[in-house]
């Protein structure tokens, strides 16, 4: 396992854990806080919303089957108010409930039981790619934005917004929003689901392959008139994906 660096980690990032299981929960808070980050461990989706309302994460691992509730609901929540990465952690085989919860909302999955490096690169991946969700407003106020442009869809590389024809933003999970800027940016050109998974998440994720394929589905919901038939996002079978567009610059 790396050094940990507790400064630095507790100053930038907020794990919350959220387990019904009680030894689970205390391996997870323990691991992660000699890493240096400051963890709130609990033990229902009640008290993560709770937490949330005074104590913004910069990190959720949510188990997937709490004890009387749904984590695909929780995560579905959360999701519709926020950003923020999500790893949900599942049992042993459930490869349809993973599909189901990266359809949802879920950024990465990790299986019980799991090796707790595997678990602090998967931590560090999304925190990373996500750190520049934290760039305030204000922050990017006086800078010109880098936009690249497809159709009247505008992609705003300085905010890491996508707005749609009308000007509205279109709510996309960083893992959502690093696809389409992997996809625009090489567009005509032909990406392998290796490739997106190395640009989308770094190689120190293991990310099993079908998580580029929900991604996949999820931006076309987000940005095909019709997802069934694609205008923009194609596949090129047994190769991967092309984003298929006259992008621009202003």
């Amino acid at each position: 396992m790396t050094t940990p660096n507790p400064v630095a980690n507790q100053a930038r990032h907020h794990i919350a854990v959220v387990d019904d299981e009680a030894d689970m929960l205390d391996v997870l808070q323990d691991v992660l806080q000699e890493e240096g980050y400051r963890v709130s461990a609990l033990r229902s989706g009640q008290a993560l919303h709770e937490l949330l309302l005074r104590d913004p994460a910069d990190l959720i691992v949510l188990d997937l089957k709490l004890a009387g509730e749904n984590g695909l609901q929780v995560a579905r929540e959360i999701r519709a108010t926020s950003p923020v990465p999500i790893m949900m952690l599942t049992g042993k085989g459930d490869e349809t409930d993973r599909i189901l919860g990266l359809e949802v909302a879920a950024d990465d999955f990790l299986m019980k039981p799991f090796n707790l490096r595997e678990l602090m690169a998967r931590v560090h991946a999304l925190l990373r790619r996500s750190k520049q969700l934290s760039v305030t407003l204000q922050a990017v106020a006086d800078q010109d934005h880098e936009c690249l442009w497809f159709d009247d869809w505008r992609l705003d590389l300085t905010r890491r917004m996508l707005y749609d024809p009308r000007g509205q933003p279109v709510n996309l999970t960083f893992g959502e929003y690093n696809l389409l800027e992997s996809l625009v940016t090489s567009a005509n050109h032909v990406l392998s689901r290796d490739s997106l998974l190395e640009r989308t998440r770094g190689t120190d994720s293991d990310s099993f392959d079908r998580s580029i394929d929900v991604l996949i589905l999820r931006l076309r919901r987000k940005i095909e008139a019709n997802p069934k038939h694609p205008r923009y996002i194609l596949t090129e079978r047994g190769l991967g994906y092309v984003f298929q567009a006259q992008v621009r610059k202003r």
